[in-house]
């Protein structure tokens, strides 16, 4: 009986991969293809934590600076859309001088490390991540007008008519693009991104969430800040959560404008007007997300330049 020659390649099994950092199956003649569910998971891109404590000293001396100016020059009666421009610049440039120079300085000029990133997908999880938002929102609520937690609309004002079509526009302006744009890139791009290089995603993304809502206090709201803190809380972790899952600011950045939108469109349609007037405060309330930062800041001129004219 002749003997059979000696085998001319390695035995079937599992081999380090050549070509990447795991194992890889050979079955005595070829390789396998790489199996994905083998490889680890793509980590989240984070900053480092002065990026999110930069972006937040600045919007909260920003919001003061904004304030303040309004205040100083609300005597000289300007138009609203004057008004509107001053305070859309003062509250967000330098949250966007501040994302120019994190992503010079920490993410090497790519606006990707700040999660500005869109995919078609993102048209399909935008609204997705709305009703998300909604349904957090509504938790929230419904906790608030149980236990009758103070709340107030940071949007009062903006459903009156006879303001000026200039500042409607501008409002609509700012609450569908500006205040997306730029509360998305500061608190999950900049904010949240900077926790996850100290801390897990669950408190990160919570953290950034009650820090959103947090930066929608106003003093002259007084104790109606604590629901309102609460409800947009709600919605910041959503925006977070959507953020964190898929790597990127596309999907929340569509989501809040969806919601400004939406929240726009009700109060100044005024759908609650014709219902129950306690009811309809609290349920003006309750679906008032915001238009801009510090909206009550802009109305405040244009109401006092009103009751003037």
């Amino acid at each position: 009986m002749t003997n059979l020659p000696p085998p001319t390649t390695a035995p079937a099994g599992w081999y380090p991969d050549a070509l990447g950092d795991g194992q890889r199956y050979f079955d005595g003649r070829v390789w396998a293809p790489p199996q994905p569910f083998l490889e680890e998971s793509e980590e989240h891109p984070s900053l480092p934590i002065w990026a999110a404590l930069g972006a937040l000293i600045v919007l909260m001396v920003s919001l003061v600076v904004g304030k303040l100016v309004l205040a100083a020059v609300v005597e000289y009666e300007w138009p609203l859309i004057v008004y509107i421009g001053i305070s859309v610049l003062l509250s967000y440039g330098p949250s966007v001088a501040w994302g120019v120079y994190v992503r010079r300085r920490w993410g090497s000029g790519q606006l990707a490390s700040l999660g500005w990133k869109f995919r078609w997908s993102d048209l399909g999880w935008g609204p997705l991540t709305w009703l998300a938002a909604i349904v957090a929102q509504s938790v929230l609520a419904a906790v608030v007008l149980i236990f009758d937690i103070p709340l107030s609309s940071n949007i009062e004002g903006t459903g009156d008519f006879d303001t000026d079509r200039a500042y409607l526009i501008a409002t609509l302006v700012a609450a569908v693009i500006a205040a997306p744009i730029v509360e998305e890139l500061v608190f999950r791009g900049l904010v949240m991104r900077g926790f996850l290089s100290r801390m897990g995603p669950v408190p990160a993304i919570a953290l950034q969430g009650v820090l959103f809502g947090v930066a929608h206090v106003d003093p002259a709201r007084g104790v109606g800040n604590v629901g309102l803190v609460l409800v947009l809380s709600a919605v910041g972790i959503t925006f977070g959560a959507a953020a964190y899952f898929t790597h990127r600011l596309g999907a929340s950045v569509i989501a809040h404008a969806i919601f400004n939108a939406v929240v726009f469109t009700i109060v100044l349609t005024g759908v609650f007007d014709d219902v129950e007037p306690d009811f309809g405060r609290r349920m003006d309330s309750v679906v008032a997300e915001h238009a801009v930062v510090d909206q009550a800041h802009i109305a405040e001129p244009g109401s006092q330049q009103h009751d003037r004219g």
